[in-house]
């Protein structure tokens, strides 16, 4: 399990407004982290889009339009991942890494 690969994870139980169900997700922790914890940070993917949501990244997965939600960034247990779907392209790793950034890095 590497980063930017997209994984099917079951994210219930939810509480609150969480985002929910099995879902794509796509994994944002380091590999050094990966290889070594039991849990992965990830941002899920939801076909509900919001184009005008900054906090939102559109991409296409499995053929089909989706946003990762980097606001619904979350910890998981490897044990909540499933199959692998496929990795980001080279240019959606950059737009990720750049919307992360903007929302958790520095000022």
């Amino acid at each position: 399990m590497k980063r930017y690969e997209i994984y099917y994870a079951r994210l219930d139980p939810v509480e609150g407004s969480e985002i929910g169900k099995t879902r794509p997700c796509v994994i944002v922790s380091l590999d050094a982290l990966n290889s070594v914890l039991p849990t992965l940070v990830v941002c899920p993917l939801t076909t509900k889009l919001r184009p005008h949501w900054r906090s939102r990244l559109r991409i296409n997965s499995a053929g089909k339009p989706a946003d990762i939600c980097a606001d619904q960034i979350r910890v998981l247990s490897k044990t909540r991942l499933t199959r692998k779907l496929g990795t980001l392209a080279t240019k959606e790793i950059a737009a990720l890494r750049s919307l992360l950034t903007e929302m958790y890095g520095e000022p």
